[in-house]
């Protein structure tokens, strides 16, 4: 009986301390969130305001009660940014496009093929991620000026085109695949590129998607690149048009009107991680585990 008594009396101590400690982590989750998501809500909430009741605004105010959508319009209106965006939408499609191409190839090339110094060779290629990335920079402003190419879109892509951290991910999970599977496809007369495209592509495709994911969100917020190879406004992308409407739109002064601007550039981002984000865990996860 005593026996009895003390069990069930450590059992509800136990679940008082489970009780416990997952309310503590909740309301420091809850928190961490509202830090988290507080820049977000002052963006939205500086975008609703007038540039007057803006800048009469001694002590910041948590809300207000007379939103407008003037800003938005402005941010339309003043600069080009509907061009931004088509430009920032051309650069984003070809440059996953072509970068996809490559790393499936070359991640399949390391992964499945057999060839003299392969090790040697993906040692070597993952050393590249060693490199400053300002130097990559130079390299590639230098080769892109000497080829004409600046205020040019190849001129914005080709430098993005290939990435070792993607080929090192998707070379990852194309070797999970059991080699039992390649025999299979042998044996019924599959080739090798109807191996890649039939099975390993089938297999592999929450990585492909979080990969997808990953560069169409890089792009959108490329900012040193473009910067750099273009000054014709013609092929400004959304992030470096930010400073051309600073400085040529709406001026350094008027916070409300960028506040518009950077919502409006920011919703796709935010649309595509929300939609997408048990992908990108679920991809990356698999890229990482082995076995």
């Amino acid at each position: 009986m005593n026996n009895q008594m003390d069990y069930e009396k450590i059992e509800r101590s136990a679940r008082t301390r489970n009780k416990v400690l997952k309310t503590v982590t909740y309301v420091l989750l809850s928190v961490w969130g509202l830090m988290v998501l507080f820049p977000f809500y002052w963006m939205i909430l500086s975008s609703v305001k007038s540039y007057s009741a803006y800048s009469s605004e001694f002590v910041p105010k948590f809300f207000t009660l007379s939103p407008t959508l003037q800003n938005y319009f402005d941010a339309f209106t003043a600069v080009p940014l509907a061009r931004y965006f088509v430009n920032t939408l051309i650069f984003t499609l070809a440059t996953t496009a072509i970068m996809l191409a490559v790393i499936v190839f070359a991640a399949y090339a390391f992964a499945r093929l057999d060839f003299r110094g392969r090790n040697l060779v993906f040692t070597l290629f993952l050393a590249l991620m060693m490199i400053p990335t300002e130097l990559v920079v130079i390299t590639n402003f230098v080769t892109i000026t000497n080829w004409d190419m600046r205020n040019t879109f190849w001129g914005l892509i080709l430098p993005s085109v290939t990435s070792v951290f993607y080929i090192y991910l998707l070379k990852e999970n194309f070797e999970q695949i059991p080699d039992s599977l390649y025999k299979a496809a042998k044996v019924d007369g599959c080739s090798d590129l109807g191996y890649l495209f039939k099975v390993m592509i089938p297999i592999s495709q929450p990585t492909i998607v979080t990969v997808v994911i990953l560069k169409v969100i890089e792009c959108w917020n490329s900012y040193v690149w473009p910067r750099l190879i273009t000054d014709d406004a013609a092929y400004f992308l959304v992030s470096n048009g930010i400073q051309e409407i600073r400085e040529n739109g709406f001026g350094r002064e008027n916070i409300p009107a960028m506040m518009a601007a950077v919502v409006v550039i920011s919703v796709p981002l935010i649309v595509l991680f929300l939609v997408f984000h048990k992908k990108i865990m679920e991809g990356v996860s698999r890229g990482g585990t082995k076995g």
